[in-house]
């Protein structure tokens, strides 16, 4: 059974989120903000919950996939088709600080719950809204997943080899961006409400994120309107900066400025390149990559990854391993930095991600494990004033 610890420490400690959100765009940013205390009550059907509990990886009945975003919450059954459904959302909302949605445009109004009647009924409310393409605009409508987003946005019109077709990023990237973006947004809505008493609502869309990631790319484009080519693991700007060959397999290198390129061709005792006309500035060494790239090959084929890893860092040089997952997880740095972490299931431990961010003095923590479906159905609308046979009613008619 998973615990829930209603005295948490964190810094959102004390805010209550009402969670509508399913698969990652959503979940993910409840997480974040039941990881750092808030009280996060997710609303699924009843009988089928989130799509993402019957995907991925099944472990004596639980997903791994939902556990990856769904600890630090409580599991209420509800459906938000009934009007006795809506009528407990609408009383769970008197008493939230945040509501979470990702539904496409207009699908919150169905169940009475339009901006002009959250803002008239719930004026301290935060509400965070996750969807493709932003409420405004001619995709408003259009359904959006993350492939979707990564193409649309010029996200994978940048990555790939560059003698080959557009590349998605394979993690769900938009989904996560997003979710961190409205976390961050919903916490800079919360510090308002502090000081002026009134809610918000705040929205991010998947193609959002991604083009605001764009960055240098996206400067490039406004300053010469030339449209960034695909460079594979080169970097557009810089050389060398990349993948270079190894004794044993490959290891990445990225000197960014002259100095560490000074530092990195004397540790390859290369240093005389720089006298070459061809590779003397960056400007000439991206001309001329193709030709530094075989002679710098050259040298670095003659060492071990480790080897290499080692020598460099002494120089001052940053450079990494290229690891798979198995690699990274048994890294002594990731594991230092408690990037794994277990959960105690019904089904026995289950594996996730850690916390990215670290706090001294209130930090993220594991407050309770991920939840069956509708495990905390009868504690909450206990909660809520509702009695015993009130809540039987209820549960004979499906609504929860």
């Amino acid at each position: 059974m998973a615990t829930f610890d209603s005295q948490t420490s964190g810094s959102l400690a004390g805010i209550r989120v009402i969670d509508l959100t399913r698969v990652i765009s959503g979940p993910f940013c409840t997480q974040i903000l039941g990881d750092h205390g808030a009280d996060v009550i997710k609303i699924e059907p009843p009988g089928k919950g989130d799509v993402v509990r019957s995907q991925g990886n099944m472990v004596n009945g639980e997903s791994w996939y939902f556990a990856q975003f769904n600890r630090n919450k409580r599991s209420l059954t509800l459906d938000l088709r009934s009007e006795d459904g809506k009528r407990i959302l609408h009383r769970l909302l008197e008493e939230a600080d945040v509501l979470v949605e990702n539904f496409r445009p207009g699908v919150l109004g169905k169940m009475g719950l339009d901006d002009d009647t959250l803002r008239e009924r719930f004026p301290r409310l935060v509400v965070g809204r996750i969807n493709g393409f932003g409420s405004t605009g001619p995709y408003r409508d259009r359904p959006a997943y993350d492939f979707i987003a990564q193409a649309m946005s010029g996200f994978m019109g940048v990555n790939g080899p560059a003698d080959g077709e557009p590349m998605r990023a394979a993690p769900p990237i938009s989904d996560m961006v997003a979710s961190q973006n409205l976390a961050f947004g919903i916490c800079a809505a919360l510090v308002r409400r502090a000081a002026t008493g009134q809610g918000d609502i705040v929205e991010t869309a998947l193609t959002n994120g991604l083009i605001a990631m764009m960055g240098y790319l996206a400067a490039e484009f406004f300053a010469t309107e030339r449209v960034p080519a695909r460079t594979g693991n080169d970097h557009p700007m810089l050389y060398p900066y990349g993948l270079f060959k190894a004794s044993d397999g490959e290891v990445a290198i990225a000197p960014s400025n002259d100095a560490m390129v000074e530092r990195f061709l004397g540790a390859l005792d290369n240093l005389h390149l720089l006298e070459d006309e061809r590779f003397a500035d960056n400007a000439r060494r991206m001309a001329n990559r193709n030709a530094l790239r075989e002679i710098l090959n050259g040298v670095t084929e003659t060492r071990g990854v480790d080897e290499w890893i080692e020598h460099l860092n002494r120089a001052g040089v940053p450079c990494g391993r290229v690891q798979d997952l198995r690699e990274t997880f048994a890294d002594p740095q990731v594991q230092a930095q408690e990037m794994r972490l277990e959960l105690e299931q019904d089904s026995g431990r289950v594996p996730v991600t850690g916390f990215p961010v670290k706090m001294r003095e209130a930090p993220a923590m594991l407050y309770h494990s991920v939840p069956r479906l509708g495990e905390h159905t009868n504690q909450l609308l206990e909660e809520l004033g509702l009695t015993e046979s009130e809540v039987d009613d209820l549960a004979s008619r499906g609504v929860i």
